[in-house]
């Protein structure tokens, strides 16, 4: 298990920096909501595409023991638990992670922002 050296909560800029022995990973607040291991994001193995989550920020960490920690999203969101091990992949491989995330919006219909909805035409 890998343990974070830093933890570093910035409201202002909705990010979350996470310190780790060979690595500093900054996470945007929109990239976690959309990527949390909860069972309301994660399904019961089919998971399920957040959107309009473009304006979200952190209101609250906490650890989980002393495996995790448990982020409370200003939507409301709360029930995700983010292991060391997790925040580490999420870290390294956040812009393949985004790009999926992105890929996957534009296939459904859906837009990251709160405000919009997309329709698809049928010509």
């Amino acid at each position: 298990m890998r343990l974070p050296t830093a933890i570093q909560l910035h409201k202002a800029s909705k990010t979350l920096t996470v310190q780790y022995d060979d690595a500093t990973f900054t996470l945007p607040a929109e990239f976690l909501r959309v990527h949390s291991p909860s069972a309301e994001v994660q399904g019961h193995g089919n998971p399920v595409l957040q959107f309009g989550k473009k304006n979200v920020g952190i209101s609250q960490v906490e650890p989980a023991g002393q495996y995790a920690l448990k982020i409370a999203f200003d939507d409301g969101h709360d029930s995700g638990l983010f292991t060391w091990d997790y925040l580490y992949e999420m870290g390294r491989n956040q812009e393949q992670m985004w790009a999926e995330y992105l890929f996957a919006l534009a296939r459904e219909g859906k837009s990251r922002d709160p405000d919009v909805s997309v329709v698809k035409l049928m010509l």
